[in-house]
């Protein structure tokens, strides 16, 4: 995109009134943003569904002024813009009817051809919390995924620090411009996070980490990911907001169970209990929901001589070798073992690439 085409669509979303879901209506009756400034103020009219304060505000002019100081600061900082038509825009994004039309990065981010899943829970993420955390990254780790929050306390932080950990690329969604980082204290996980992943913002330089903002930025983390995990949450806050938006842009949405007594499991028990969300109780619930192939990562393991197997593996991998080919059901049935159990135990085998999913839910030993 050129310095004058970004100009021109700065200048638009900064008129009073237009919104990503109006602006897009504009761009595609009259093709780019220029020509919405050049056309006359009557034939805008004509085209319906836009008010009178809105067209009295087209011709305000002070918003190329603030387009020319946000360029400005987007070139000095060597932000990357991305449009919503173009390739580079995230494409799951795409579909989400009221995704930002421009979005600012910063870091080393690559969103092609991956498997991209959300993180989002309480600002006071309990050991329990951060330990089913720390498991199902690690779990997850030899899959690739990207791991996306919102950079704020809690659960954020700890899922960002745990991608990291697992050399994993992790974004944070932002809900203020990329001038400064909220909350402070976070500074420090910058430049770690900026070597393998970074940061997204729709805010511009002028925006403060205004509360509003924030659920802004919440259909972002819903919209960019394949689905969306609730780690904790108590009976209100962001990350069900986060989780009813998943819904609503028809994403996956899974969420930690807990005792019924615990405050921070309140709002995961409520999302499963009204089929809001899948239950999480381990890695292999996600692998299996969402049908990700092992094999197709290039990161499986393959099978090693001697490889050591826990008491349960060893018994379905001598019923399959004994059976051969057979259904995720029937495994649980011969081998004794609850299904929610079981998934688990299965991805566990691939991971040490001793067995092989198959389509139909049927699994084989290697």
């Amino acid at each position: 995109m050129s310095d004058q085409e970004l100009f021109y669509l700065l200048a638009l979303l900064k008129v009073d009134g237009v919104g990503d879901v109006m602006a897009k209506k504009l761009l595609a009756h009259f093709g780019n943003a220029e020509t919405i400034f050049k056309t006359k103020i009557n034939q805008i009219a004509a085209l319906g569904g836009v008010g009178s304060a809105l067209l009295k505000n087209m011709k305000d002019k002070s918003v190329f002024a603030k387009a020319n100081r946000e360029l400005e600061f987007i070139k000095a900082s060597s932000l990357e813009v991305s449009f919503f038509q173009d390739v580079d825009y995230p494409e799951r994004l795409k579909h989400c009817f009221d995704a930002p039309v421009l979005i600012f990065s910063a870091g080393n981010i690559n969103l092609k051809n991956r498997k991209i899943i959300s993180i989002v829970g309480t600002r006071q993420i309990t050991s329990y919390g951060t330990e089913f955390c720390r498991s199902f990254i690690e779990d997850l780790a030899p899959l690739d995924p990207i791991i996306v929050s919102g950079f704020a306390y809690g659960v954020d932080i700890v899922a960002h620090q745990l991608a990291m950990e697992n050399n994993l690329q992790t974004i944070g969604v932002l809900a203020h411009g990329l001038n400064q980082i909220y909350p402070k204290t976070h500074k420090k996980y910058i430049a770690k996070m900026e070597e393998n992943g970074g940061f997204i913002t729709e805010f511009w330089s002028s925006s403060n980490p205004d509360r509003e903002n924030f659920v802004r930025r919440n259909r972002i983390v819903a919209g960019i990911s394949e689905a969306t995990i609730v780690i904790e949450s108590a009976d209100r806050g962001g990350s069900l907001i986060t989780a009813n938006i998943a819904n609503d842009y028809n994403r996956d949405v899974f969420a930690v169970p807990g005792r019924s007594t615990d405050v921070y499991s309140m709002g995961c028990n409520n999302l499963i209990k009204t089929q809001k969300a899948h239950m999480l109780t381990s890695a292999a619930d996600l692998v299996y929901m969402l049908n990700w192939d092992i094999q197709s990562t290039g990161k499986s393991v393959q099978k090693q001589l001697f490889v050591e197997l826990e008491a349960d593996e060893q018994k379905i991998y001598d019923f399959l070798l004994k059976n051969g080919r057979e259904l995720l059901d029937t495994i649980a049935l011969s081998c004794d073992f609850p299904i929610y159990k079981i998934s688990g135990i299965l991805l566990n085998m691939e991971l040490k690439g001793v067995i092989r999913p198959l389509p139909g839910k049927l699994f084989e030993a290697i």
